[in-house]
C-alpha cells in the first residue's frame, strides 16, 4: 500500500494535541515534501529519518513522498515527529505491516544510527491520552517512557532504537514485543498519594525538602510561615542581611501539604515541558522555584512562539521564592 497513517501528539502550551502522520509513496522524481506548517526542526527531520533508515537496514523508497501532518492549522515543532515519519514511510512502502500503527501513538527524535532520544513533553502527552480514552498505546523512547509512566491511566512503552519498535510492530509470529514503561520509584512517590500514612509522608517530604528543624530560633517568622502554609497565603520577608529570610523562605515548601496524584501530575507535566525537563526524582514534592533577582520578565512569565513555562507556571503547587525583589518593577 503506497498510504499509511500514523498517529502522533504536538505540545502547544501545556496541551499535547492528536496530529495524524499521513505518509504517501507516489511514481514521479525521487524526493521528500513535508506539509503542514512544521518548524524548521521538523523540517530537518527527513535528513534525519534517511539515515536512520539506512543504517536501520532499510530501505530509503527511491519514490516522490509526500509527508502530511495534520490538522495544517496547527504549529508542529520539536523532533518528536522522527519516529512516526520513518514508520509511516516503512509502511507506506510495505516494509512493515500497518495493523499495528492503529493501535499506537509514536513521539521520538531519531538519531542518525537509528537509536531514539528524548523527547519533551512526554508526560503531557500521557496525559491528554489518559484524559481522552482511545485505546491506544503510546510508544516513547525509554527515559521519556518513563516520566510518562507516572501516569498511571495510559499504556505507554519505551524503545531505545527504531528497530525495537519494528520488531514490536511486525506480525505477530515474529513481533517482539516492548515492555511496558514502568516509573521509577522516587523518595517522594508516597506523599502524592492522598492515602499516605503521615509517617510515609514526612519521609517522603524529608528526602528532598529543607525542613523547619534546622532553624534554631526566630519563632515569630516561624508562626508567619505556618499561617501562611496552612491559608495558601503570601508571605513577605523584611529584614537586613544575614537575619535568616532567605533560610526561612527555603523552608515553606517543607510545610505544605503532599500533594494528590492530579496536582503531582499538573506540576510534573509542567516540568516535562520546561527546557530542563522533569526529573522523576522530585516526582510528589512541591515545586522550588528561585529565580535570580535579575531575572527577565520573559523567564518569569514564559511564552514565545513556541509556548514555554516560565518561573511563575514552574512554581504551579508549590513556592515561588524572590529574593532581592525590586519594588520598582512595573
Amino acid at each position: 500500500m503506497s498510504l499509511a497513517v500514523v498517529s502522533s501528539r504536538a505540545i502547544t502550551g501545556m496541551a499535547a494535541r492528536p496530529v495524524t502522520v499521513e505518509v504517501h509513496l507516489a511514481n514521479g522524481l525521487p524526493g521528500l515534501s513535508l506539509v503542514g506548517l512544521p518548524d524548521t526542526e521538523v523540517k530537518e527531520s527527513r535528513e534525519r529519518v534517511r539515515s536512520a533508515l539506512q543504517n536501520s537496514r532499510f530501505e530509503f523508497p527511491a519514490r516522490r513522498i509526500t509527508i502530511n501532518l495534520a490538522p495544517a492549522d496547527l504549529p508542529k515543532a520539536s523532533g518528536c515527529f522522527d519516529l512516526p515519519i520513518a514508520l509511516g514511510i516503512l509502511a507506506a512502502s510495505g516494509q512493515l505491516p500497518e495493523a499495528g500503527l492503529r493501535t499506537h501513538e509514536f513521539a521520538g527524535e531519531l538519531s542518525l544510527t537509528g537509536e531514539l532520544r528524548p523527547v519533551r513533553g512526554g508526560l503531557a502527552m500521557a496525559s491528554a491520552m489518559a484524559a481522552q480514552p482511545s485505546g491506544r498505546a503510546l510508544v516513547l523512547p525509554v527515559s521519556s517512557a518513563q516520566e510518562a509512566a507516572l501516569v498511571e491511566a495510559a499504556t505507554v512503552y519505551g524503545a531505545r532504537t527504531l528497530l525495537d519498535v519494528c520488531a514490536h510492530l511486525a506480525a505477530p509470529e515474529v513481533a517482539t514485543p516492548l515492555p511496558r514503561a514502568v516509573a521509577p520509584q522516587t523518595s517522594g512517590g508516597d506523599a502524592a498519594s492522598p492515602a499516605a500514612t503521615a509517617g510515609e509522608i514526612a519521609a517522603g517530604i524529608g528526602a528532598g525538602m529543607a525542613d523547619m528543624v534546622d532553624i534554631k530560633g526566630q519563632a515569630h517568622a516561624k508562626r508567619a510561615l505556618e499561617v501562611a502554609a496552612a491559608g495558601g497565603h503570601h508571605i513577605l520577608f523584611y529584614g537586613p542581611p544575614g537575619t535568616g529570610k532567605s533560610m526561612l523562605a527555603t523552608r515553606l515548601a517543607g510545610l505544605l501539604p503532599p500533594l494528590t496524584k492530579a496536582q503531582a501530575v499538573e506540576a510534573a507535566t509542567l516540568a516535562s515541558l520546561s527546557a530542563q525537563g522533569f526529573d522523576t526524582r522530585h516526582w510528589g514534592r512541591r515545586p522550588f522555584r528561585a529565580p535570580h533577582h535579575t531575572a527577565s520578565s520573559a523567564a518569569l512569565v514564559g511564552g514565545g512562539s513556541v509556548p514555554r513555562p516560565g518561573e511563575i507556571s514552574l512554581a504551579h503547587r508549590g513556592v515561588l521564592f524572590l529574593d532581592e525583589f525590586d519594588f520598582s518593577l512595573s
